[in-house]
């Protein structure tokens, strides 16, 4: 698959590609905002952390894949704007994607240190 994009070898196995980009993102209620956007989340998504966790950890809501790849793109800003907040956002990704282990369903989580993906 020389010459594919990210987005087209994920598609290939099934898997759904999703850049959640926080370029200017500077506060909680923003990266909610950003989160349902580019996630596609519900319409009942709360905007809060344990929406965000019920949301990730229960995909029912979701169109059925073999995988998800969420790739996270300017996620610094955030970081240094809202450290305790932005920990949090960490915890509640890693425990989504340790939910979907192993179940055939995988949800993959990553930073990107650059650029866009």
């Amino acid at each position: 698959m020389s010459g594919s994009t990210l987005a087209q070898v994920l598609g290939a196995g099934d898997w759904l590609h999703v850049e959640l980009d926080l370029t200017g993102v500077t506060d909680k209620p923003a990266f909610m905002d950003r989160c349902a956007r580019a996630l596609d989340l519900p319409d009942h998504f709360g905007r809060n952390w344990d929406a965000l966790a019920d949301c990730l950890t229960d995909l029912s809501w979701a169109p059925p894949v073999r995988g998800r790849l969420v790739v996270i793109t300017g996620w610094r800003e955030y970081a240094l704007a809202e450290p305790n907040d932005w920990s949090i956002a960490q915890e509640v990704f890693a425990e989504a994607a340790d939910r979907w282990t192993g179940t055939g369903t995988d949800l993959r989580v990553v930073l990107a240190l650059g650029g866009s993906s």
